[in-house]
């Protein structure tokens, strides 16, 4: 009985990855996630997924609400899928991992394939905030916007992540600033984290020099 009424804490998740430049079917990606989640909500009966993956033409990024045990499922798949010979994800940064947080910014999970028209359209809103290069400034900028989302999606009327994005531009993270924090080496890779969670030492989750305000005000 107790086993069953035990509590799932809830972490949240958000990594990038670079794709590769010949990737031809983004939505391969969508589904192979969709497939994934599928298998760990069978496994994880009780952890319930929310999240969002957006997959630009030339990196994704993925946002995952879920217990500790599946969101290193899905870093672990991540690591598998890099090390495919014919792969189509390169490398990838882990930009932020919150746990025990309050609320979720999602209420399921889904994917969005963002088109050519919808990247060069959000830089031209977001142009004049890009132009900050230092990593806390996108990193921060990155986390404002998921925020803002998250808030949008609370409004009536109710709608998938991806409808709200189409409506509303200025609520695309650009791409740019993907790509930038991809060059980043304050962010770990997903295989240096695993690495260290399996190791008998403490994880500090704040990544290089960015501070714990800024990490704790997005949980």
């Amino acid at each position: 009985q107790a086993a069953q009424t035990e509590k799932v804490v809830s972490q949240r998740l958000i990594v990038i990855s670079r794709l590769h430049h010949r990737s031809a079917d983004r939505t391969k990606l969508g589904a192979h996630y969709e497939k994934l989640n599928s298998e760990l909500s069978k496994r994880h009966i009780a952890d319930e997924i929310t999240g969002l993956l957006l997959i630009y033409p030339s990196c994704l990024l993925h946002v995952i609400e879920s217990s500790g045990d599946v969101l290193t499922s899905v870093l672990e798949d991540l690591k598998a899928l890099q090390q495919q010979p014919n792969r189509d994800l390169l490398e990838a940064k882990i930009l932020f991992l919150a746990h025990n947080i309050e609320s979720r910014l999602f209420k399921e999970w889904s994917y969005k394939v963002m088109d050519k028209d919808q990247v060069v359209g959000s830089f031209r809103v977001r142009r004049l905030e890009d132009d900050d290069e230092k990593t806390e400034h996108l990193f921060c900028s990155v986390l404002s916007t998921l925020q803002k989302l998250g808030e949008h999606l609370e409004r009536p009327p109710k709608a998938l992540p991806g409808l709200v994005l189409d409506k509303t531009p200025v609520l695309i993270i650009p791409q740019r600033t993907l790509e930038k924090l991809l060059h980043r080496d304050e962010f770990m890779s997903p295989e240096q984290y695993l690495h260290l969670y399996k190791s008998p030492l403490n994880i500090n989750t704040e990544f290089g020099h960015l501070t714990a305000g800024s990490l704790l005000s997005f949980t």
